[in-house]
């Protein structure tokens, strides 16, 4: 059997970095078992789906590193799910209901006042035909449910019926399908909602394993007695915890939360997004993974805690310097290109500066100060004026070996007997404009004699 998993959003937003966990999970897992990947997209929602949403999607997969082996869209498969649908009404298992919200939130209502859950009382399988009749002429609709098996014989009278399952994270799971409510499967305009397509997508697209997040787990009891009304062996589930934020709020596409988008165009790399989606709330330490490869072989879904992963998005930002400093001018250089720094000095320098860059756009400043100095004229007080015209009388001919900081740097502090912070700032400023940044030894060759001799104040 090979290993096929899904990753099923609803295209009703952009996806944020509490989805992209989801995905790269099935991403990592299909991976490790050299299986597939299913981009399916849950659109049966047609009035808040957007095909710019689905895109979107799809491009921020891309940028993560994702490339689904198939992309399907729910909206273009209501005739297979019409099908499921009379399979399960000639089977007695799908029956028609006339209730209006207001009516079920009444129910619901009464029942917390006498101590009951709030689940469906199964009314709509007492009515008479003339009461359907009447509902009928009245212009209701009806909406259609699934019977859950937990009952002998009357399913009026429910009764306790557990559906265990061995979570691919969680480990053994039970769920009471005698404390849930019958679900609804098609909405009174003839549209599905979510639990219906998706089992059925899984039965034809042969999804073997279904990861999500713990959200989903009073789902999956539900979808398995539903895998089995359709004569289906359910897949494996497993169910992850979900990403809220350090003070614990959970993540959502409508406030567009660190949105994968806005994470991409605030500079941070794939691969940091990665590492921390998929590493925090395991036992593994958060760090940053350069290669999907390796993230793949760190990733242990079993490895995931029960409780919710809390993050500081800061660690994004740590993760990605960590990132940008080692990597290699190859991976960089496309990239580098077009932000305009691509002539023969272009690796030397990305070598100079990436140790000190925040994001890879930052290093068009720096090449800015190679190429034309400082971009604010520094202010120097008289001795440090005086002490930089005597530096720069002794900067040596040209050509320079790769030692020609040190060099300079010897003669000066020979001159004039300075030395540490009073020796070295000066010089930076007048090179740099800036106090800190990368090694001068490294950038003093790219910017050559002459471009240093500019630099002198």
């Amino acid at each position: 059997m090979t290993v096929t998993v899904r990753f099923a959003p609803s295209p009703t937003g952009r996806i944020h970095i509490g989805n992209a966990r989801t995905a790269l999970f099935n991403w990592l897992f299909a991976m490790n078992n050299k299986g597939r990947f299913i981009q399916r997209f849950d659109d049966t929602d047609i009035a808040r789906s957007k095909q710019e949403f689905s895109d979107a999607i799809l491009y921020d997969l891309h940028w993560l590193g994702i490339f689904p082996d198939a992309t399907e869209y729910q909206s273009r498969r209501f005739e297979i799910y019409d099908a499921a649908v009379e399979r399960l009404k000639a089977a007695g298992v799908v029956y028609a209901c006339y209730e209006t919200p207001e009516e079920l939130d009444l129910r619901r209502k009464v029942r917390r006042t006498r101590g009951l859950p709030p689940v469906y009382g199964r009314e709509a399988l007492a009515l008479s035909p003339e009461q359907i009749a009447e509902y009928q002429a009245d212009g209701r609709r009806p909406h259609w449910r699934f019977l859950l098996p937990n009952f002998s014989s009357d399913p009026l009278q429910p009764e306790r019926t557990e559906v265990h399952w061995n979570d691919l994270v969680r480990g053994e799971e039970t769920v009471d399908l005698a404390s849930l409510s019958d679900p609804v499967l098609v909405r009174e305009d003839g549209t599905y909602l979510y639990t219906l397509p998706s089992v059925v997508d899984d039965i034809e697209m042969g999804v073997s394993h279904v990861i999500r997040g713990d959200d989903h787990v009073t789902n999956t009891g539900v979808q398995i007695a539903l895998f089995q009304a359709l004569a289906a062996e359910p897949p494996v589930f497993g169910h992850h915890n979900l990403l809220t934020t350090a003070s614990g709020e959970g993540l959502s596409k409508r406030t567009g939360a660190l949105s994968i988008e806005s994470l991409r165009e605030s500079g941070i790399e794939p691969m940091a997004v990665a590492s921390l989606a998929v590493l925090v709330g395991t036992s593994e330490n958060v760090a940053a993974v350069p290669t999907m490869g390796e993230l793949a072989e760190r990733f242990d879904a079993p490895a995931t805690s029960k409780s919710a992963a809390k993050f500081d998005p800061d660690e994004l930002f740590v993760l990605n310097r960590t990132l940008l400093h080692h990597l290699p001018f190859a991976e960089a250089q496309d990239r580098l290109i077009v932000l305009g720094v691509s002539d023969d000095k272009a690796e030397p320098f990305w070598l100079a500066v990436r140790g000190n860059l925040d994001r890879l756009a930052d290093a068009v400043s720096w090449w800015r100060i190679l190429r034309e100095g400082p971009q604010e004229k520094p202010e120097f007080s008289d001795g440090d004026r005086d002490f930089l015209g005597q530096a720069f009388d002794l900067l040596p001919e040209e050509p320079w070996s790769g030692t020609i900081w040190k060099d300079w740097t010897g003669k000066v502090r020979e001159a004039t007997g300075r030395k540490g912070k009073a020796l070295f700032m000066p010089l930076r400023l007048a090179l740099t404009g800036l106090p800190s940044g990368p090694e001068l030894a490294d950038l003093l060759p790219l910017m050559g004699r002459e471009g240093t001799m500019a630099r002198r104040p």
